[in-house]
């Protein structure tokens, strides 16, 4: 005999405590193995497929795409054991227990190594009963009429509705309640051990059209007393003008909502202040420059603009390592960090994300270039893990991009600054006592006061100014 296993949504880590339902990977009645991804979800951080740590035929699916679930609501159930070529006794029903026990794993990338089953299907109808019910014999489940069925009680409290897998075998009660969105959760089977009948789902279905005829009726009196009422409030609108289009409503879920309560929580808890100069760039292009035209032995993978101001970001954290901190609330300490994970902001069809450069201090430029590469490739397709989108210490926010100049940037909490940097254009600059067009760009310092005082801020951002103005400044640190 077969068990009825329910899978909860598992709790995906970095505090999430909800995900929505991008997309199912699986049908109900497909035979799924361990660890086999069975949906595809958004969480505030990343895109997850969630793997079900039970092997055996899917009865159920809670949710359609574009659900929002908290974390521990149920996703599916699973009918494990081997319902084919059960005998239907309680010793055979024993025997397949142990090859049906689940993984305990809902991260991909960390299953029992179980080879991935083709996915087949069978017929529902061959599935066994869950494992609260008595055993189930080999015949086929004969279904009462529904004259014979005695009355079903349709519970509307939410406390009673009842936990655990739904005690119904039949797929055509199951298709029979979807189709006129009956809860089954909320039906008392009438037959063996609260089995749920197809004749509970249609009293069920004509208790609900039932109680929408009377609710129809009620609505049609309501709208005529209302028209015999006087016209006298809209009287006064001019002949032709119609009503004003309702407002849309779009809720702040999945990345917007994450980044909506990060970004709020930033500005409620930082106090921050904002420094910014304006710097000439033009030896830093022509440095850039120089950098991706090398040849032979010296030559490597082009290095970009934002590789080259992360690069300077770290030497300046080195020299000014007060930015490179969070405050601890609770404890009214401020934490000193001591390695830079640097993040880059990054617009994406999803919204905007920060993925993560980890120990930026010990790389490069070249080596920061590669990263942010990779980084910003999983970004756009979606595939960035949460662990790639958290624990950065400093961010670099290139707004440049957008056609902008500048901007005052709010910081990515619980850090302690962000950089922005403007776009480089041609303007006219002093340079060696004459007018000149040069490559100038602004940059934006961010700063949480708590932390330290205009002085250290304003020297950070100085000597940021004076490595893109003069990369041989960064000699020094190299």
């Amino acid at each position: 005999m077969a068990k009825v296993l329910e899978f909860k949504l598992p709790d995906l880590g970095e505090g999430l405590t909800e995900a929505e339902i991008v997309r199912w990977l699986v049908e109900v009645g497909d035979v799924v193995a361990i660890d086999q991804p069975v949906v595809e979800v958004e969480t505030a951080k990343a895109m997850v497929e969630v793997p079900c740590p039970y092997g055996g035929v899917v009865t159920a699916r809670f949710g359609e795409e574009g659900t929002e679930l908290p974390v521990g609501s149920p996703l599916l159930t699973v009918a494990v054991g081997a319902p084919e070529g059960s005998s239907g006794s309680g010793e055979d029903s024993g025997s397949g227990t142990e090859s049906s026990g689940g993984s305990g794993n809902v991260l991909v990338g960390y299953g029992t190594g179980a080879p991935a089953a083709r996915r087949r299907r069978i017929r529902p109808d061959r599935l066994d009963r869950p494992v609260t019910e008595a055993p189930v014999s080999a015949a086929p489940v004969v279904e009462p009429p529904v004259l014979e069925a005695p009355v079903v009680k349709v519970l509307v409290a939410d406390a009673a509705v009842s936990e655990g897998p739904v005690p119904v075998v039949s797929p055509l009660v199951r298709r029979l309640a979807r189709q006129h969105d009956i809860d089954l959760r909320r039906l008392a089977g009438s037959g063996p051990d609260g089995l749920i009948l197809r004749a509970d789902v249609d009293r069920a279905i004509r208790t609900a059209e039932e109680t929408a005829t009377a609710t129809a009726h009620a609505a049609r009196t309501q709208a005529k007393t209302q028209a015999q009422a006087p016209a006298a409030a809209v009287a006064g609108a001019p002949n032709g003008v119609s009503a004003a289009p309702a407002a849309e409503r779009i809720p702040l879920r999945g990345v917007r909502g994450a980044v909506a309560d990060k970004l709020s929580r930033s500005r409620t808890e930082i106090p921050d202040a904002t420094c910014w100069v304006d710097a000439d760039a033009t030896e830093l292009m022509t440095v850039r420059a120089a950098m991706n035209a090398a040849t032979g032995p010296s030559a490597g993978p082009k290095v970009s603009v934002l590789a080259l101001l992360a690069r300077i970001c770290t030497a300046a954290l080195a020299r000014f390592p007060e930015l490179n901190s969070t405050v601890d609330t609770e404890a009214r300490e401020i934490v000193r960090l001591p390695g830079v994970h640097l993040g880059f902001a990054a617009q994406t069809e999803r919204g905007l994300v920060v993925p993560v450069v980890r120990d930026a201090h010990t790389r490069n430029a070249e080596s920061i270039g590669a990263e942010i590469a990779r980084l910003t490739e999983l970004a756009r397709t979606g595939k960035l893990s949460p662990a790639q989108l958290t624990g950065g210490t400093f961010t670099l926010n290139n707004y440049g991009v957008f056609g902008v100049d500048g901007s005052t940037p709010i910081i990515n909490h619980p850090e302690a600054a962000m950089l922005g940097v403007g776009r480089i254009m041609p303007k006219p600059w002093v340079h060696q006592g004459e007018l000149a067009v040069r490559q100038v760009v602004q940059l934006s310092l961010t700063f949480d006061h708590r932390v330290c005082d205009g002085g250290t801020a304003g020297g950070f951002l100085r000597y940021v100014a004076d490595c893109v103005e003069q990369p041989a400044v960064l000699l020094r640190t190299l």
